[in-house]
């Protein structure tokens, strides 16, 4: 760990969030930016919808399928360390991207770049966690938020812009001097921190059984539209993404070192964040797929004009994410995380309404304004959230885990959701099969955004307890020892609550 917290309004602590936000945007832009050249790299490429849809699950396939391993090793052997070579992979399978001549080629590239952004996305947050003093860690990851949401919000708006100027492939390209500059700063002012007490060996099976599992679900979905929910090239890959989510759990049960240690699940607030997570995120994932091809493909927005359309979300998330990191932690997380939903859910449903010629300022404006607003209020206290029920030592891992279920969220829901609205056979670039696709996918994205406010109002604690007495809460109730009822381990000799061959007892810190 650090030898010292930092300060958010130090020096170091500002280097500390450029770097992190710098390389968070990374994955970020590449997330939102390719759904705006979309119709660009299909009319260059071909590939029909399943190639497009692939262009962005490839991507986020091997993220979520890794991410949980990133954020391990990040806990293993440096976040810092870690954080520099996702990075550094990101740059250079972003280079691919950019010199693809195919569509085979394209998606195989998207696929490699979304190893290193499951090797950097868990690092920034844990980086953070690490890092700074527990009184402004909230802050750091309201600023966080707020300012990687620039990235996210701005990907739409740059994509369009590289599109229009130049052409699709300037949307990775730029990808390059970008990671160089996170290299530099990140490498001169961010500390290295780590859990002494993680094992050495990797957890092989959870990570082979882990990606079979999504790669099974998220390849038959897709192919459902077009082969039939009867056809062996669904129900082949279907049957082994369940067999291997399942065998996924059953190796975590039994591994000495298991890369997704099932214990912390018994914190409400954590379990509770995650959930909220998974439902939130699957809307988002089918909103920023499908509100940008609606408005060029039905709304006849051109590609700038289309990014720019979300552009108010990159300012609402700027000026108020912080503010919101702060109330929440001030109020408790309850309230936000409830509220939140709720007004997304409300921006949803107006926003479900864009058709063909749409007015920019009365038929877009306002309801991205309106679910700008949700996300300010939610994005904040549910990461604090998400990261703070756990120890400090699990940074990694709590930031993986609620990467990876936000990432597999926006992964199903792209391959889901044109499936659940009715797109049938049909041609996600062709106005009369993707309007009305649009219009149902956004209702059910508001139905789970719904669902995400209910189950905050159930399980997500008013209070998160701080660190120290949570810890020793749940230590007395296990007959157990705090470090600081021990005592300072003496100079020289080696910990012995470090040297447990199955890891030291997870401390999930207690919550009303």
């Amino acid at each position: 760990m650090t030898a010292a917290p930092i300060t958010y309004r130090s020096a170091t602590g500002r280097w500390v969030l450029l770097a992190t936000v710098l390389g968070s945007s990374l994955a970020f832009i590449d997330a939102t930016v390719v759904n705006i050249a979309l119709p660009a790299i299909g009319e260059d490429l071909g590939g029909g919808a399943a190639g497009l849809q692939w262009t962005v699950n490839g991507y986020a396939l091997s993220l979520a399928s890794l991410i949980l391993l990133g954020g391990s090793l990040g806990d293993r052997f440096g976040r810092k360390r870690v954080y520099l070579i996702g990075v550094g992979w990101f740059a250079l399978a972003s280079l691919l991207c950019g010199l693809a001549q195919s569509m085979e080629i394209l998606v195989a590239a998207r696929v490699l770049q979304g190893i290193g952004g499951a090797l950097l996305t868990p690092g920034a947050l844990a980086i953070l966690e690490a890092s700074f003093a527990r009184e402004d860690r909230a802050r750091a990851i309201g600023a966080w938020s707020g300012l990687g949401g620039i990235g996210g919000a701005l990907g739409p708006f740059l994509g369009g812009w590289l599109v229009e100027v130049g052409n699709w492939r300037l949307i990775f390209l730029i990808n390059v001097p970008l990671a160089a500059l996170v290299m530099l700063v990140a490498g001169r002012h961010v500390p290295e921190s780590r859990n002494p007490a993680a094992p050495r060996e990797l957890d092989v099976a959870g990570v082979l059984t882990g990606a079979a599992g999504l790669g099974g679900l998220t390849y038959g979905f897709t192919a459902w539209p077009t082969h039939g929910p009867g056809s062996p090239q669904v129900l082949i890959p279907l049957l082994l993404g369940a067999a291997g989510l399942a065998a996924f759990v059953l190796a975590e049960r039994r591994s000495r070192h298991p890369m997704l240690p099932l214990g912390i699940f018994g914190s409400r607030a954590f379990s509770g964040a995650n959930l909220v997570t998974f439902l939130v995120y699957a809307a988002n994932g089918g909103v920023f797929f499908l509100v940008v091809l609606n408005l060029q493909v039905v709304a006849g927005f051109s590609p700038l004009a289309a990014g720019l359309a979300l552009l108010p979300v990159t300012v609402l998330m700027l000026l108020l994410s912080a503010r919101a990191g702060a109330l929440g932690q001030r109020i408790g997380p309850r309230l936000p995380m409830t509220a939140g939903p709720l007004v997304c859910a409300l921006g949803l449903l107006w926003m479900s309404r864009i058709g063909a010629g749409a007015s920019y300022w009365t038929d877009v404006l306002p309801p991205v304004i309106v679910f700008g607003l949700g996300l300010c209020l939610l994005v904040a206290p549910l990461t604090a959230t998400a990261l703070g029920s756990l120890d400090d030592r699990y940074a990694g891992v709590a930031s993986g885990v609620n990467n990876a279920v936000a990432r597999a969220a926006g992964l199903l829901a792209v391959a889901v959701l044109p499936l659940a609205a009715g797109i049938g056979t049909g041609d996600l670039t062709d106005a009369a099969d993707l309007h009305p696709t649009y219009r149902n996918s956004l209702m059910i994205c508001a139905a789970l955004m719904l669902a995400g406010a209910a189950v905050a109002g159930a399980l997500i604690p008013s209070r998160l307890p701080g660190h120290a007495s949570a810890t020793k809460e749940h230590a007395r109730s296990a007959g157990t020892r705090t470090a600081d009822e021990i005592g300072p381990e003496p100079v020289g000799v080696p910990s012995r609550r470090y040297c447990d061959v199955a890891g030291p007892p997870l401390h999930p810190r207690s919550e009303e």
